[in-house]
Formats: C-alpha cells, structure tokens, sequence
C-alpha cells in the first residue's frame, strides 16, 4: 500500500475517511494529518475494534479507492 498518497492528500482524502468512519470527528482527523498509525488507534478507540481488524478495515477501505 502506498500510504505516501494518502499522507500527502489528507485534506482532500479526510472527507473519504469521515464518510467511511463516521465516528471520527474532525478534531480527529485533524489530528491524524494523514498517519495510518494515528488512524488506526483513532478507529480503534472510537469503535473498540482490535488493532488487526482496524488494520485489515483500513487496507480493504483503501483497495476500494478509486484515485
């Protein structure tokens, strides 16, 4: 996965990410500013999903992409 994409086009890319996690909030994805590390510990306290499952959420989320 190139995450490169998403670090570098976060303010376009965070709109796709509150559609999908509609619990985060936008001090959230301001805070995660485009790590995948951030985003996954922010799904994961927002939705109590273990860190392999949020893991496997992100990757199959970001395969469904169309850039």
């Amino acid at each position: 996965m190139d995450w490169n994409r998403i670090e570098g086009n976060w303010k376009q890319i965070k709109g796709r990410v509150k559609e999908q996690w509609g619990r985060l909030t936008d001090d959230d994805l301001d805070e995660i500013d485009g790590s995948r590390e951030q985003l996954e510990g922010k799904i994961q306290e927002r939705y109590g999903i273990a860190r392999d499952r949020v893991r496997q959420d992100i990757d199959d989320w970001y395969g469904r992409q169309t850039w």
